[in-house]
């Protein structure tokens, strides 16, 4: 076992995880289950659908990206965020950079990233919702990559990035849009970029007790709805199960898997009839991301009845492309890898989503 994976598992210890982390050659497939095996041994894995719908979704993504390693957004410019989640719909089944059949593509997109780190004239990887996702995606990759050199880059690129985020938090705890501590905050983009922290921390980056202990005052005094249980995008009113999945994830994360706050928050969102309803439910992709994280954190029966939910909803939402995308909307560099992610929850290959 190389060094970077037993500090991973350390980490995982003392961050309250259960470690599996493997190196990319070594890691063997996951059974995939069948539903009449599901049905009868109660256990939400993957089924043969599942497991088909992800490899159309991670085809597609490789028929999508551009020569220079990254994913195309909405306005046609190259995405920070959408390139380091697509990276993450791969790792989510163990595929990483220099590796594999997908080694090559893998090693295009994590050059890119490490590029637009290099020349970042203050380490700010574009709005702080791309940077975390940008961050997580560094820290994930740091160590299971092939090449010695490239994870001494990512280390150093890794350490800035957490700089970044540090000097970037309110002093109320959250995060907003701007890498600067002025510029507000609010619930979608905290849990973002809180979640990178996490893993960043798993890997064995320093992050100060001083700054969770800050966002758990956010997520607990500031947008927590002690009415409905759920989450605020600022203030603890206007409630959406994209915040209160995204909150919930976070504050476990935290440490506070067991308050009774938090168990608010899952009952929350199990008790919303818009839940896997795509035309109700606003963001989401997003929103599920985050739940069904939030739900592995939560353990046992929550997750075993979120899973198959979402699993089939997502399988019949799933474009004859193999890509994920809103209502009426062209696919978007965030949807179809969100969407995979959520599918390959079982795969077990990506520290930070383990309980």
């Amino acid at each position: 076992m190389n060094a970077m994976i037993y500090l991973k598992i350390t980490g995982l210890l003392l961050f309250l995880f259960a470690p599996l982390s493997l190196s990319a050659q070594d890691s063997p497939e996951p059974k995939v289950k069948s539903a009449t095996e599901q049905e009868t041994d109660g256990a939400p894995e993957l089924t043969e659908a599942a497991d088909k719908a992800i490899e159309r979704g991670l085809q597609f993504l490789l028929k999508s990206q551009n020569k220079n390693g990254s994913w195309t957004g909405e306005n046609g410019a190259t995405d920070i965020g959408g390139t380091s989640l697509a990276l993450m719909a791969f790792m989510v089944k163990g595929h990483f950079p220099g590796f594999g059949r997908h080694g090559v593509a893998l090693d295009r997109a994590k050059n890119y990233l490490l590029q637009r780190a290099d020349d970042s004239p203050n380490g700010a990887m574009g709005s702080m919702y791309e940077h975390g996702l940008f961050t997580l995606a560094l820290s994930e990759l740091w160590g299971m990559t092939k090449d010695v050199e490239d994870n001494k880059r990512i280390q150093v690129a890794l350490e800035h990035s957490v700089q970044v985020i540090l000097r970037a938090q309110s002093p109320l705890g959250g995060w907003r849009y701007g890498a600067r501590p002025d510029a507000g905050q609010d619930t979608s983009v905290t849990s973002t970029v809180f979640v990178s922290l996490a893993s960043a921390r798993q890997a064995g980056i320093l992050v100060p007790t001083e700054t969770i202990n800050r966002v758990v005052d956010y997520y607990r005094e500031q947008v927590w709805n002690e009415a409905t249980g759920g989450f605020g995008y600022q203030g603890n009113t206007g409630t959406t199960l994209a915040c209160t999945a995204g909150g919930a994830y976070a504050a476990q994360l935290c440490g506070k898997r067991d308050t009774e706050w938090v168990a608010a928050a899952i009952r929350h969102l199990e008790n919303n009839p818009k839940a896997f309803n795509r035309k109700e439910l606003g963001h989401f992709y997003y929103a599920h991301y985050y739940a069904i994280q939030a739900m592995v954190q939560a353990g046992g029966d929550h997750y075993a009845k979120w899973y198959p939910k979402i699993r089939d909803s997502l399988i019949g939402l799933q474009q004859p492309d193999g890509s994920w995308n809103d209502l009426e909307k062209e696919p978007h560099p965030h949807k179809t890898p969100m969407a995979i992610i959520t599918l390959g929850t079982p795969y077990r290959y990506i520290p930070v989503y383990q309980r």
